[in-house]
């Protein structure tokens, strides 16, 4: 099955991931921690550069501490 790819929506979905980190005051390099990922796989994420896995979007939720639907509603 060949890969997919769908920019604009990961472009979002970074987009997103931004505002929430930025707003709760969290560096890349802590969110990264907390999830136990690269903070550049983050930075990435955040630029629309990286397709994301469900197991990380529910990393991230935890890492930012919100709920799993505030960060996929955008």
């Amino acid at each position: 099955m060949a890969k997919r790819e769908y920019p604009e929506i990961q472009k979002e979905f970074g987009e997103h991931l931004q505002k929430l980190r930025k707003s709760k005051g969290i560096s890349l390099r802590l969110l990264a921690s907390r999830c136990d990922l690269d903070d550049s796989n983050i930075s990435k994420i955040e630029n629309g550069h990286f397709n994301v896995q469900l197991s990380t979007i529910l990393e991230l939720a935890k890492g930012l501490d919100v709920p799993k639907k505030e960060l996929l509603d955008y």
